[in-house]
């Protein structure tokens, strides 16, 4: 039985393990930081995932990202309904994957968060 975001993350094998547990620990961040409860959006998410990261690694977050396979938004989506799908997370009536889709240039956002 699948119990924690790593192991989905072994069985899925596109990204590193460690990145099935970013995105995981990523829907509380977010839920924390837009004062929700339950559920967010797959495009909050996606926000909600780059603050993370750039609060957790700085100027270092492309590159933990990178090296974990994680280049766009879409990949954000494949890990959440990796984790849906050995019930980790849920998804509403009406979530799709393509709710990740080109939510926006992650490289780009990254980059600008640290222009001077």
């Amino acid at each position: 039985m699948i119990k924690t975001p790593e192991q989905v993350g072994k069985l899925d094998g596109r990204y590193s393990p460690a990145a099935y547990r970013f995105v995981y620990d990523g829907l509380a961040y977010t839920l924390k930081r837009l004062h929700q409860t339950g559920h967010v959006s797959g495009q909050a998410l996606c926000h909600g995932l780059v603050a993370m990261a750039i609060e957790r690694w700085g100027m270092l977050a492309p590159l933990v990202l990178q090296t974990w396979g994680i280049q766009s938004t879409n990949d954000f989506g494949h890990i959440v309904y990796a984790l849906i799908r050995h019930e980790l997370m849920t998804a509403q009536p009406g979530d799709s994957i393509h709710d990740f889709d080109n939510v926006f240039d992650l490289g780009t956002t990254l980059k600008a968060a640290f222009r001077f």
